[in-house]
């Protein structure tokens, strides 16, 4: 569609994302691979490069290691799947959560030395920037070293390795997940010397899982990645992903939706469940039986984390009535030694996006020592209150809005004070305050399939490129909502002449006003039975008010 031919509403909505003029617009609705940029301006690529062809000629020993979630697993299949294409033999290793934790640990070294051997080179992928420690005890013993990685640098600086191939260390790229910074290094070595029969279009499926399902920001190339790699995912030669679908229940188009709440949750669920080799298995796999089978595992992994989260979630609700101040503590922090390690992130973001505060959900050992997952809101920065907090904790770090850390039992106390003091320190009361931002005001007779054409231009939504929120003014129902399971809402909604189906997801739990209503609420395309129709996802209801 060309520029001229856009709604005007979508030019609004393409303003508030800071894209104006032709070329630009043009640039942002119809990103081409072509325009991505040379991998060798990622720091150290030219030094990752040179050792990897070095382990190539050489036919030495190479091992990847890589975290468990889904960034961490894709990012693996990826380098393995490079790896192999040169010739390389190529052992694998992924920690287990509840083990041998996060990142590149002491213990995990231990078991892959016991398991494989020393390797001549280790490759350590969204993971291995602030292990400074552990590679300096790999490097003790002769192994080398290359980090490919996405994560925020140890205030003590960088690893002592062969290159710390992190977009982190230079003024680009920032907002690579992992895997796409594995996809730049793959596009280095495949500039610099090709494998006849192998091409990297082919895995950009893969790296759009991980970009979505890493909530790292939709911008520049990772939005022509996303973009790109959905596009591909329904046509996929990737078997497991292809069973992935069938078992999600995806056939036909996917968004990133559908990659953040039915793909990546089934991948993150073996890593959870401490089988982190079972999801990475299903993206190696080139028999669409077998990979099939180990996606059934995966969705059964699935259902046993949804188990164990409701549990969570009960207790933490009842812990939040009984121990906090719900409406005025500026942080939530809860421990328990009753909850699975692998849950308390999920947890940690529900109970986020209920009270609007920044969290953290700990999981407690027998030893007492607590491993915590925290999410944020805006303004906030959990890097920021881990280093402001270094006293009570054994250990912290990750994102902004999303982290992880390490700590005693009996300093949950004192965190959770300091946590709140930092906090209130660096933001103010508005800043805490939960609001609902509203992109544009439109009205019914606006919202049609051919408005939906237009509007799909601007996907895929994620991170810096949010699913816009639209509001509309004086809406009746045209009968009794209808109620569904797990206390969702069927509204059937009318404004002038014009009528459409809503869905109010949890909005049986909430007290509705009066008709009439303004309704801010999102837009998606629903196929029911095979046909296709507009459909309103009630975001929030108010009483109309009078402008």
């Amino acid at each position: 569609m060309s520029v001229g031919r856009l709604p005007s509403i979508l030019l609004k909505l393409l303003g508030q994302r800071g894209v104006s003029g032709r070329d630009a617009i043009e640039s942002f609705l119809n990103p081409r691979l072509k325009d991505l940029s040379d991998p060798y301006q990622l720091p150290h690529m030219e030094q990752a490069v040179e050792r990897i062809f070095e382990a190539v000629d050489r036919g030495e020993k190479v091992l990847v290691y890589g975290d468990y979630d889904v960034d961490g697993v894709t990012s693996v299949a990826l380098m393995r799947t490079v790896l192999e294409a040169y010739g390389v033999d190529v052992n694998i290793y992924i920690p287990k959560r509840g083990e041998e934790g996060y990142g590149l640990s002491e213990a995990a070294i231990e078991n892959l030395l016991k398991d494989f051997g020393k390797p001549d080179l280790v490759i350590t992928v969204d993971c291995g920037t602030a292990s400074l420690d552990e590679i300096a005890q790999l490097g003790e013993i002769g192994v080398d070293v290359i980090v490919v990685d996405h994560h925020e640098l140890s205030a003590r600086g960088c690893p002592d390795c062969v290159a710390v191939v992190n977009p982190k260390l230079g003024d680009a790229f920032h907002y690579l997940c992992a895997a796409g910074v594995v996809f730049k290094l793959a596009h280095a070595l495949l500039k610099r010397r090709r494998v006849k029969g192998f091409d990297l279009r082919d895995y950009i499926d893969m790296v759009a899982v991980a970009t979505v399902a890493d909530i790292v920001p939709l911008v520049e190339e990772n939005r022509l990645l996303v973009r790109h790699g959905l596009k591909r995912l329904p046509h996929t030669e990737n078997a497991g992903l292809q069973a992935l679908q069938q078992v999600a229940g995806l056939s036909g188009s996917v968004t990133s939706m559908d990659v953040g709440f039915r793909i990546g949750p089934r991948i993150n669920a073996a890593g959870r469940m401490d089988r982190p080799e079972d999801a990475l298995s299903l993206l190696v796999e080139k028999d669409y039986d077998a990979a099939r089978c180990l996606a059934d595992m995966l969705d059964e992994y699935n259902r046993q984390r949804q188990t164990h989260e409701k549990q969570i979630r009960d207790e933490a609700m009842r812990m939040v009535e009984e121990q906090c101040d719900a409406k005025n503590d500026p942080v939530i922090v809860l421990g328990s030694r009753n909850w699975h390690p692998g849950v308390v992130g999920i947890v940690a973001s529900r109970l986020m996006r209920q009270f609007y505060k920044p969290t953290f959900v700990v999981s407690i050992d027998e030893e007492g020592v607590g491993k915590g997952s925290g999410r944020s809101v805006e303004g906030v920065s959990l890097v920021g209150a881990i280093q402001a907090c270094p006293d009570d904790l054994i250990a912290g770090g990750g994102h902004d809005m999303a982290a992880g850390l390490s700590i005693r039992e009996e300093k949950i106390s004192d965190f959770r004070k300091h946590f709140a003091e930092y906090v209130v320190e660096t933001t103010s009361p508005e800043q805490r305050a939960p609001r609902m931002h509203v992109d544009a005001e439109i009205d019914f007779d606006e919202l049609s399939l051919e408005f939906m054409d237009s509007y799909d231009l601007l996907q895929p939504f994620g991170s810096q490129n949010p699913q816009p929120v639209f509001m509309s003014r004086d809406v009746w129902l045209t009968e009794a909502p209808r109620h569904l399971k797990n206390n969702h809402l069927k509204l059937f909604l009318r404004q002038g002449i014009c009528e459409h189906d809503a869905i109010f997801f949890g909005g049986g739990e909430r007290s509705l006003p009066d008709p009439p209503w303004d309704v801010a609420f999102t837009i998606d395309r629903n196929t029911f039975r095979g046909r296709t129709s507009l459909q309103m996802v009630i975001q929030d209801v108010r009483a109309a008010q009078k402008i």
